[in-house]
């Protein structure tokens, strides 16, 4: 019994990459998702629909769940953005607030927040995100986008 602890204690140590998630790769991988959003904030309060999207999968099989129920693929997302918010008075000002980010598996991440528009002509909006990421060809995207 004590050669196996020893033998288990020599494998640990020779291979401590397993044993520990590397925590610098995580930091930057979370630095790297909250300057997407931060990005995808300046570029909707710019009124830019088309810049903001370039936080999302641009794929078929990019996923949004909202009110209206779920849409599929990324022409028809950014269809959507632009028929529901048409002009800067729908668009206003939005905000993120972060509640929660996560990586449950290499190259998957989550972030869990809340959203406002603050619309001073048209009355303010606001909901709570699940945002499901991926770690594509070296760069997170977001491949679901739930919103309510």
């Amino acid at each position: 019994m004590k050669q196996l602890y020893v033998l288990l204690l020599l494998n640990l140590l020779a291979f401590p990459a397993v044993s520990q998630p590397n925590t610098a790769a995580l930091n930057q991988d979370r630095r790297t998702i909250l300057q997407v959003l931060q990005r995808q904030t300046n570029d909707w309060n710019e009124g830019r629909v088309d810049k903001f999207m370039e936080g999302y999968w641009p794929s078929d099989s990019l996923t949004f769940v909202g009110k209206a129920g779920i849409t599929y693929g990324y022409q028809a997302t950014l269809a959507n953005y632009k028929k529901r918010y048409p002009d800067r008075a729908s668009m206003g000002t939005l905000k993120f607030d972060i509640l929660h980010l996560d990586f449950p598996a290499p190259n998957v991440a989550y972030v869990i927040g809340r959203w406002h528009l603050t619309r001073p002509k048209i009355g303010d909006a606001g909901g709570h995100f699940t945002l499901l990421w991926r770690k594509i060809k070296k760069r997170w995207v977001i491949v679901s986008d739930h919103s309510s």
